[in-house]
C-alpha cells in the first residue's frame, strides 16, 4: 500500500482532520503561531489519524467525533515528538532542523505542552464515549513517559532483554497506535469485542512499526527516512537487531558486547564495533522475521470485522509497515 492510496480514499475526512488541527493551533502569540504553521507544513505520514478513521469507517460511519479523535492522535503524537527531540538532543526531524535546534529546548517543551492541551480540548469537545476516550489517552500519555524513563534506565545498564524491549516500544510507540484505533472504534459506538480487536491489531502493528524503525538505524536509510541513522547505538539503546544478534552467541560473548554498549557514551567508536557485530550475526534479518510475525498476528485480529474497504485498507496498512522504506 502506498500511503497516497489510503489518503486519497479518506481525502475528505483527512482534510477535515487537517482543518481541525490547523484551527486548534492558532495563537495570537506570533512565535507560537508561526512555529505551529511551519510544523504543519511537514505533517509526516499521519498514520495514527489514518488508523483512527479507518477503524471508525470499518465499524460504522465516520462522524464529527471520529474527526476530533483523529486530530487528537496527531496533536498528542507531535507533542511527544517535540518533547522527545529535547530529551534525545535530536537536531533533525523529518529532514528539517528540530524546534529545539531552532528555538532551544525550553521553547520546544512549551510548544509541545501547547499541542498537548489542544489534544485534550479536541477530546473534551466530543460527545460520544468522551470519558472513555479521555481515559485511554491519559493512560497512553503515562505509558509514553514510562517508556522513555525505562529506556533511559536500561541504557545506563546495558541489560535490556527481549521482554523489556517490547515493553519500551509498546509504551513509546504502540500505545498510541492502540489508542488511535480504539478511539476510532469508540467514536462509532463499536462493541467491546470490536474495540478490543482493533486495539490488539494496532498494538501489534505499532510494535512492528517500531521494530522497522529500529532496523533502519542499522541501515544507510538517512535520506529516505528523513533523520540520522546510527543514533540508537550512540544513545546506548539495545533494540531488536542487536537483541537478535546477541541471541546467536554465547553468554560471555553477549556480555562483552553489552559492556561495549555501556561504554559507548565515553567511546563512541565502539558503536561501529557493535554495529558490525549485529550485521555479522544477521541481526537485521532476524529482526525482520520477528517484525513480520507481529504483522501477521495483527492482520489476524481483523477477522471479526465486517468486510469493508476500510478493513482491506487496515490489512494493507499492516503490509505497508513491513515494506516501507521511510
Amino acid at each position: 500500500m502506498e500511503t497516497s492510496s489510503v489518503r486519497e480514499y479518506l481525502r475528505p475526512q483527512m482534510e477535515q482532520v487537517e482543518a481541525f488541527i490547523q484551527a486548534s493551533l492558532v495563537s495570537d502569540i506570533s512565535l507560537l503561531d508561526a512555529t505551529n504553521r511551519q510544523l504543519r507544513e511537514h505533517p509526516g505520514k499521519m498514520l495514527r489519524s489514518t488508523l483512527t478513521l479507518l477503524c471508525a469507517g470499518a465499524l460504522g460511519q465516520i462522524n464529527e467525533d471520529s474527526i476530533r479523535y483523529a486530530a487528537a492522535t496527531e496533536l498528542l503524537h507531535n507533542s511527544t515528538l517535540l518533547h522527545d527531540d529535547v530529551v534525545d538532543g535530536a537536531t533533525e526531524r523529518r529532514g528539517l532542523p528540530t524546534v529545539a535546534t531552532l528555538l532551544g529546548g525550553p521553547a520546544a517543551v512549551l510548544i509541545g505542552d501547547f499541542w498537548l492541551t489542544k489534544c485534550m480540548d479536541a477530546i473534551l469537545g466530543a460527545s460520544i464515549e468522551t470519558n472513555r476516550v479521555l481515559h485511554i489517552f491519559a493512560r497512553t500519555l503515562g505509558s509514553l513517559a514510562e517508556g522513555e524513563l525505562l529506556q533511559m534506565q536500561k541504557a545506563q545498564r546495558g541489560d535490556t532483554c527481549q521482554e523489556e524491549y517490547v515493553r519500551i516500544i509498546y509504551c513509546k510507540t504502540a500505545s498510541l497506535f492502540e489508542t488511535s484505533a480504539k478511539a476510532g472504534a469508540l467514536s462509532v459506538r463499536a462493541t467491546d469485542g470490536q474495540v478490543k480487536a482493533v486495539g490488539e491489531y494496532a498494538r501489534l502493528l505499532g510494535i512492528a512499526f517500531q521494530i522497522k524503525d529500529d532496523i533502519f538505524d542499522y541501515t544507510d536509510a538517512q535520506e529516505a527516512i528523513g533523520k540520522p541513522v546510527g543514533i540508537d547505538l550512540l544513545e546506548q539503546k539495545i533494540t531488536q537487531p542487536l537483541l537478535c544478534a546477541l541471541d546467536s552467541v554465547s553468554a560471555p560473548e553477549a556480555d562483552a558486547v553489552r559492556e561495549k554498549v555501556v561504554k559507548i557514551a565515553d567511546n563512541p567508536a565502539l558503536a561501529g564495533e557493535v554495529r558490525a557485530f549485529v550485521l555479522a550475526h544477521d541481526g537485521v534479518q532476524k529482526a525482520e522475521q520477528k517484525m513480520q510475525q507481529y504483522i501477521s498476528d495483527a492482520v489476524a485480529c481483523l477477522e471479526i470485522l465486517p468486510e469493508t474497504p476500510e478493513k482491506n485498507y487496515l490489512k494493507e496498512m499492516a503490509r505497508f509497515v513491513g515494506k516501507r522504506s521511510y
